[in-house]
């Protein structure tokens, strides 16, 4: 089976469509090009901001002209991660799919079904002509994954609606009505490269096989950090066998548990058979923790030819160290939501620049606006100490929960109708857009839902088939039963 045999057909076709046009956050013109060609074959109207975001326009159906008119909503970049021995470019290369049982797959890449299929069901929506609903703004916002600046760029006369249809949760039968604010730190630590002396064992360290995901929405999962296990043994070389650090690097984006980390290091031959032994008890002390949420984890240690350069010893111990202390995962648990992650933090990535610089990026989360900031100043706390230099982003509101909404009453009785069962309220430790959204338009009644996915942000994503179908169905009827305000 192929996507092309799945249904609903009318969902399905649009976001195969998707799938074959390239989508990269901060490069979206491709996939803007496509929406506006989209609008203007139908003959609807479209209009672009100057961030990027595209509002696309529907009138009602015949005999719903008095319902309130409401925005569906959705981001059009999508996250663009990838197997190592996978070859894929993501700015011309479309996503290849495979149907897996009940899921849809992407091979060895990211499926873009984040926010793709919110995308595919907007278009379906627009393109029908047997779909009962009042006025629509069909809103498509830019690079929300790697800053929301759609979402900040957005002016308070750019949405008219007063009610809004977030399409970007990941669980079917799941009603989201509150989100965490977030801040990204950005580290940078200049070090002197030195020769590297000729007289050391020499061997490439790689942690790979993670399952990696959301550093939201799987923060709470007990899925293991690449950077925070590379760190930990190189911090244990560093004091039993005096290493020396030539190259690290780990992770990608801000918002994704980094699933592999790499490092090149040398220790004394005499230290050779020492440092496999240790390297055996830290993979046997790491089944122990992880076995259950990371059976796949490997730690390679390969020999190799002696690098030009090394790290200057001070920075480089001085970094691991700090790597090895920097706060990562769950923080604090709610107190007014049962199983809630209230705060959190990720030590996303760890790169070395061309300009001798190390750049490292830690991403923290929370419900709780204090908090957020907290964590934040406790990173910047262990790097500033080492000599490295701090900034951090503008950071992005929460969405506080309104259990009073309307528009979550008529997402919970059509639920409830349809299925014949309740759905969970609940609020999402992953950043949406919604809390910006409250913040340029007030008076935005707002519920987000959607299909199931596993693995976001990772190339083991997936979406469940038979979701879709009920995620469609749903918006359908809540689109028939719009209050009037």
């Amino acid at each position: 089976m192929t996507i092309k045999n799945l249904q609903p057909r009318a969902i399905w076709h649009f976001f195969e469509e998707v799938t074959q046009v390239p989508r990269p956050s901060k490069k979206e013109e491709k996939i803007a090009a496509y929406l506006q060609q989209f609008a203007t074959n139908r003959k609807l109207l479209f209009r672009r901001d100057e961030t990027g975001n595209i509002i696309i326009e529907k009138s009602a159906t015949k005999g719903f002209e008095k319902l309130p008119k409401v925005a569906l909503q959705s981001h059009i970049d999508m996250v663009c991660e990838k197997n190592s021995d996978v070859e894929h470019n993501f700015e011309t290369d479309p996503i290849s799919t495979v149907v897996d049982g009940e899921w849809l797959k992407a091979k060895g890449t990211t499926l873009g079904a984040d926010n793709g299929i919110g995308m595919a069901a907007q278009l379906a929506v627009l393109a029908s002509d047997d779909i009962e609903h009042g006025a629509l703004e069909c809103l498509f916002t830019v690079d929300e994954e790697t800053g929301l600046t759609g979402a900040f760029g957005l002016k308070p006369d750019f949405v008219t609606s007063k009610i809004l249809l977030n399409l970007d949760s990941e669980d079917e039968a799941e009603l989201y009505i509150g989100c965490a604010g977030g801040i990204d730190s950005t580290i940078t630590l200049p070090y002197q490269p030195i020769p590297a002396s000729k007289d050391l064992f020499y061997f490439n360290l790689t942690v790979k096989g993670l399952n990696g995901g959301h550093s939201g929405d799987d923060i709470n999962k007990g899925f293991a950090n690449a950077n925070k296990l590379l760190a930990r043994f190189l911090e244990k070389c560093v004091r039993d066998f005096g290493l020396t650090l030539c190259e690290i690097k780990g992770g990608n984006l801000h918002n994704a548990i980094p699933r592999e980390a790499f490092a090149v290091a040398g220790v004394p031959y005499s230290e050779k058979e020492q440092l496999r032994v240790a390297l055996n008890i830290y993979l046997a002390d790491l089944y122990e923790e992880f076995h259950e949420t990371e059976p796949k984890l490997v730690i390679a240690l390969e020999s190799q030819s002696a690098p030009e350069f090394a790290i200057e010893k001070t920075v480089s111990n001085q970094l691991i160290e700090s790597l090895s202390v920097c706060p990562n995962g769950v923080i604090a648990m709610s107190d007014v939501i049962p199983g809630l992650v209230q705060t959190s933090t990720n030590l996303a990535s760890v790169k070395m620049l061309p300009d001798n610089v190390i750049k490292i990026v830690t991403s923290q989360r929370s419900s709780v606006e204090a908090e957020k900031y907290e964590i934040a100043n406790r990173v910047e706390s262990i790097f500033t100490a080492i000599g490295a230099k701090v900034t951090h982003g503008d950071g992005y509101p929460g969405w506080t929960p309104n259990a009073d909404s309307a528009i979550l009453k008529v997402a919970f009785d059509t639920h409830v109708s349809l299925f014949g069962f309740e759905p969970k309220i609940k609020a999402i430790h992953a950043g949406l857009e919604c809390g910006l959204f409250l913040a340029k338009y007030p008076d935005l009644d707002m519920v987000s839902f959607g299909p199931t996915m596993r693995g976001v942000h990772s190339p083991d994503e997936r979406l469940h088939i038979p979701s879709v179908e009920k995620f469609w169905n749903h918006l359908l009827l809540i689109l028939k039963n719009i209050p009037v305000q």
